[in-house]
Parts: structure tokens; sequence; C-alpha cells
């Protein structure tokens, strides 16, 4: 009785892993023969999920083809779906180019390494040389997009400009220190050298460092610096003694600005460097007219260095002199 019992109890645990042993079994026959077989494909990649073709994973020698003809392994659930234990928000994207060659890549620059690092786990070496393509071409675009640092100590602007080997060209603007009025045309000239300051921006980005002092105590005056000194210096206001009262006075000397912004492209990459440089800038050519309305100053800076400062004449509108000097100034 005994000896039936372990006979009958020796073939109920033979049926029961004659009956478990298949399921395993065809587990790995799964996970061995990958795709094979197969014309459409349910992938699940982080859960996000998406059908498509043996044919289209295929087209590249990826990863992906590699799953498809076995040569890799992989686990597929319960309900045929191929488990890929990676993020799925970039997969469409990869899909999409195996589907039609190309596909537009993220401007944003975080996004598109993320679709790098995709491309490159799926080993799809066309997308990955797309990605680094789309990469080379921001890189490019960043080197010549405007940089606006922000300074908040002129200390800070003294040291940047010092160490700055490219020339600078720096415009103080701060209308609000004045104590007097303005004239009438004043406003209009104080906006055209801020908008002037704003297209040299543009036109001469790369090769020249543009500083817009909002604090300094000057209303509107343009500096111009190479190899960390100061070359010239337009300033644009003025006193003018009215009858009544005294105002302030901004011009726009658009055609010396320019001259100068054109003059200190010498000192760019430190071309101005030696006697030949300086002697270009300091010395005065026939380009270097003064404007009416204009005087120029030259102080001494360092030995035979000089600082050409192009100022405003002062307006003497009415006679200020006392009784019997009746000598009146106008320009």
């Amino acid at each position: 009785m005994s000896a039936e019992a372990s006979v009958g109890g020796h073939a109920a645990d033979s049926a029961q892993s004659a009956v478990s042993q298949p399921a395993c079994h065809n587990t790995d026959e799964h996970r061995n023969q990958g795709l094979l077989g197969s014309k459409y494909v349910k992938l699940n990649v982080g859960g996000s999920l998406h059908y498509t073709t043996v044919q289209t994973l295929s087209k590249e020698d990826s990863l992906l083809r590699s799953i498809c003809n076995g040569g890799t392994d992989v686990t597929i659930d319960s309900e045929g779906w191929v488990v890929l234990d990676r993020c799925g928000r970039h997969f469409g994207l990869v899909l999409n180019f195996l589907r039609d060659g190309s596909v537009p890549l993220p401007e944003d620059h975080r996004e598109l390494d993320e679709v790098l690092k995709e491309a490159q786990y799926y080993r799809v070496q066309g997308l990955v040389q797309h990605c680094l393509s789309a990469m080379q071409k921001q890189k490019d675009v960043f080197e010549s997009v405007c940089r606006i640092p922000m300074i908040t100590s002129a200390k800070e602007e003294q040291k940047m400009i010092a160490t700055c080997r490219k020339p600078v060209v720096k415009l103080q603007n701060n209308r609000g220190n004045n104590k007097y009025s303005y004239t009438s045309n004043s406003d209009d000239n104080l906006l055209k050298n801020i908008e002037l300051f704003d297209k040299l921006v543009l036109r001469f980005n790369g090769r020249v460092l543009f500083v817009k002092d909002v604090l300094g105590d000057e209303i509107c005056c343009w500096s111009f610096y190479g190899e960390g000194r100061k070359i010239a210096e337009v300033c644009c206001t003025s006193i003018v003694y009215a009858t009544e009262k005294k105002q302030t006075k901004v011009e726009f000397p658009e055609a010396r600005i320019f001259e100068e912004t054109l003059n200190i492209l010498i000192y760019e990459n430190g071309r101005g460097s030696g006697p030949g440089g300086l002697h270009l800038l300091d010395s005065r050519g026939s380009g270097s007219s003064l404007g009416a309305g204009q005087s120029e100053e030259e102080g001494a800076v360092g030995g035979d260095r000089r600082v050409r400062r192009i100022h405003v004449r002062r307006h003497i509108m009415h006679d200020e002199r006392g009784h019997g000097q009746q000598t009146v100034y106008k320009d």
C-alpha cells in the first residue's frame, strides 16, 4: 500500500514537472529566438507602447535589428509586448528616423543630447550622425550669438576690459543723472545713440566686445578700448545756457562713432600691438575731420600714448558776463 502511494506520489510529481517545464521552455525559446517569423512587433519601451514592423526595425545594422533576428535576447510579456528597459520619450523619434531616413530634431540642446544618447544605445548610426551635425550647427550659432554678462561694479567692468583680447566699445547711458531739463531733441538723440549701439552689436558681433553702462556718471558717452586701454572717447552731452535756465543737450555724432568703431578693429586679436598699430590710431588722418559743434582734446596717457577725446562744445546762447562785457559765444 505504501509502495503504491509512493509510486502515485512520484507520478504526480512527474506530471507537475511536465506541466511546468514546457512553460519555462517556451519563455526561453522566446528569449532566444527573438522575433523570428514575426511581421509586426509590439514594443513596450519604459511604458511607452509602439507598434511597428520587423522591416522597419531592421533597416539599419542596430540593436533593434539584432533583437529582430535573435542576436539579442528579448523579454516578451504575457500579452506579446517586447519589453525594453529604456525611457520611451524619444523612441518614437528613433522609429520615425528608421522609417523615413531623416527626422526633425528638437532645438533644445538638452533634449537633443537625450536623443543622441538613445541613438547611441540603439546603435542607429544614421541618427547619431544626424544629432552630432545638429549639435555642431547649434554650437556655431551659439558662438555668434550676443552674450550679455551682468556687471555689478566698476571694478568688474575694468577687469573685464583689461583682460579682454578683443577691442571694446562702451556706451555710458544714464538719463537720470541730470539736474537740468533736456532740450527738445535730446530724448530723440539719446534714443538714436542706443539704437546705434544695438546696430553695432549686430554688425561687429564676435569681433568687438560691447559694454553698456547704465549707471555711469555720463549721460551719454562712447568709449573705445584697445589692448586694455582707452583709445578714444566721444562725449555726446553738453550744457546749453538758455535765456531762463540751463538745459542738457544730447548730440548724435553717428559718423564719428561709426568711424571710431572701425578704427578700434585694428586692435582685434592683438593685431594693433606694436608701433604700427598705435601710430595708425593715434595719428590724425584725413578721415578724422571733426563735425560741426565738436572739439578734440588729447591727453597724454602712459608716455606717447594719447586718448582722443571728442566733446561737444559748450553752447552760450546769451551774455553771461558782467556789465560792460558784451561778448557772445555761439557755435
